[in-house]
């Protein structure tokens, strides 16, 4: 068994730990040396660009870190606005209900204003009363008078 250094990161610090692996048959096969040798090539050349790929990297970082703020203040005002917007659209359903309300206060006092001018029960009960006296009456007379004979016969 070979000991090997993992190193993870997390939330910007980084931890080693040693873990064992395991030394077993090579993965990829022998025939692949001409492949082997091509990034031993590239590792020679990388020590050449180390600076400039670092502060590339860094601005790159910075650049994205940039981005990130921005999207994170721009998220903040969408979200404002979506509350303002429902906000506004909350004062506009209410302000329509106050307008409904308004419109049916004043139909229920026009109603109430028409029915104020009907009569009564009592004035209603009072035309009963002297209808009935007075067909009593009428049939009466018309009894009284024969004026039957004035109907033509069916």
């Amino acid at each position: 068994m070979i000991d090997a250094t993992d190193v993870t990161s997390t939330s910007g610090t980084a931890t080693a730990s040693t873990a064992p692996v395991p030394a077993g048959p090579p993965s990829v096969p022998a025939t692949t040396e001409a492949s082997r040798t091509e990034p031993a090539r590239r590792a020679e050349a990388a020590p050449a660009l180390p600076p400039q790929v670092s502060d590339q990297l860094a601005r790159i970082e910075d650049k994205a870190s940039r981005i990130e703020d921005k999207y994170a203040r721009s998220e903040a005002l969408l979200a404002r606005v979506e509350d303002r917007v429902e906000e506004a659209g909350n004062r506009m359903n209410e302000a329509a209900r106050q307008s409904d309300l308004a419109a049916l206060r004043s139909e229920v006092r026009a109603i109430a204003e028409r029915t104020r001018r009907l009569p009564g029960f009592g004035m209603l009960l009072l035309t009963a009363i002297i209808t009935a006296v007075l067909t009593v009456a009428l049939v009466l007379a018309a009894q009284r008078l024969n004026l039957q004979t004035l109907i033509p016969p069916r």
